[in-house]
């Protein structure tokens, strides 16, 4: 007995919906422990810098669309390979199977769910993570010159400029420096180091100024190996010098629009300081990406359609689908970079993505002519 229409239609936006649900799911929690794992060194230097967490959360929310990116791909092939085992045992899958739903009918809605991972991904490759990108290394660049910020580190030696050396034995939540030691190599003839009890750091109009109270400055002549101490009840060193010249920014590839990417012309080679091979291949990939994560779900349900019914389940198409899919990833990662080397190497980038489709279709012919899955649980 065929399906009717209405049935296929009802049968498509069930096996869908729970397949989307799945993949809700398992991006969260996919998410979380990516983001958890990041956010821990990321606290530690900029919580413990001095920073607020205003400016944790800032970066954390800057850095979570590259981590969706990353992970989206994983959590389409969790998803399939959970829905549809998930079905079998259910016997919901035995059901449809004997309704007549073959193998291509049941590719017809994980493919509309692959469309539909594969839209996210190239979203996120084309517009978001580039943005976030930009503004992460701006943010990140107006930072690296607050100088302030680089002294408030407590039990570290800090370099914050060239030929500097700071330490801060402790931090007092009222801002005071407790037990300061900062070294001067700038001048290549002699060499200061001071020592102060306490020190504060003051922001005037003329820039930021280092006080320090009770304190000593040694002041060593390389050429004599004389040294000449003088001790102070305060005194305000200079940071102004530290702090890092501006101007223009140097873009990273992966900040650039994909047009631009993928013409690589000498503004884009100027903008970035990257050659045309590395340009094209950023550029490409972003596609590839997005036809990899259409690929893994179809992928996922040949593996899963092959072989019939066994109590143990389907653990074993399941590894078969795992590591096919980590076979495919890594041939990206090494015509990613043969291309980055050469720029006439770009189109081996698409290998990955169409040779899943075709182990795809070539699984599901296989289950379309061979014995059903779900056969002999039927008869059981």
């Amino acid at each position: 007995m065929r399906p009717r229409g209405k049935d296929l239609g009802t049968f498509d936006r069930y096996l869908a919906g729970q397949l989307l649900t799945y993949f809700g799911f398992f991006s969260l929690v996919l998410v979380a422990v990516y983001w958890v794992n990041r956010a821990i060194g990321l606290f530690d230097r900029l919580i413990e810098g001095g920073a607020g967490i205003g400016l944790f959360l800032e970066f954390t929310a800057l850095a979570l669309p590259n981590v969706i990116f990353i992970v989206l791909p994983v959590s389409a092939l969790v998803a399939v390979l959970y829905g549809i085992n998930r079905l079998s045992a259910d016997s919901e899958m035995i059901v449809a199977q004997t309704t007549g739903l073959g193998p291509w009918v049941l590719a017809r809605p994980v493919a509309l769910f692959g469309l539909i991972v594969a839209l996210m991904v190239t979203g996120l490759a084309h517009v978001l993570v580039p943005a976030s990108r930009t503004a992460l290394a701006e943010r990140g660049a107006a930072l690296s010159q607050d100088v302030t910020a680089r002294f408030l580190t407590e039990g570290e030696f800090l370099h914050p400029g060239d030929g500097v050396t700071v330490y801060v034995r402790e931090i007092t939540e009222a801002g005071e420096l407790l037990g300061l030691f900062l070294q001067d190599r700038r001048a290549g003839e002699t060499r200061t180091s001071y020592t102060a009890e306490r020190a504060l750091l003051v922001r005037g109009d003329a820039g930021t100024r280092l006080v320090m109270f009770d304190g000593m400055a040694q002041t060593l002549t390389v050429a004599d190996r004389r040294i000449v101490t003088v001790r102070f009840d305060d005194f305000a060193y200079d940071l102004a010098d530290l702090s890092e010249p501006g101007g223009a920014r140097q873009r990273d590839a992966r900040e650039l629009p994909t047009p631009d990417l993928l013409r690589a012309d000498p503004a884009a080679q100027a903008e970035t300081g990257e050659g045309p091979a590395r340009l094209l291949a950023e550029g490409h990939v972003r596609i590839v990406e997005a036809l990899f994560a259409f690929a893994v779900p179809l992928l996922a349900l040949g593996c899963l359609l092959q072989g019939g019914y066994s109590r143990l389940g389907l653990w074993r198409q399941i590894m078969a689908a795992v590591m096919l899919a980590i076979v495919l990833r890594m041939l990206i990662n090494v015509a990613e970079n043969a291309a980055r080397e050469d720029a006439a190497l770009w189109p081996l980038l698409y290998l990955s993505p169409l040779l899943g489709l075709v182990l795809s279709a070539a699984l599901l012919a296989r289950a379309t002519l061979g014995a059903r899955p779900f056969r002999r649980g039927v008869a059981a």
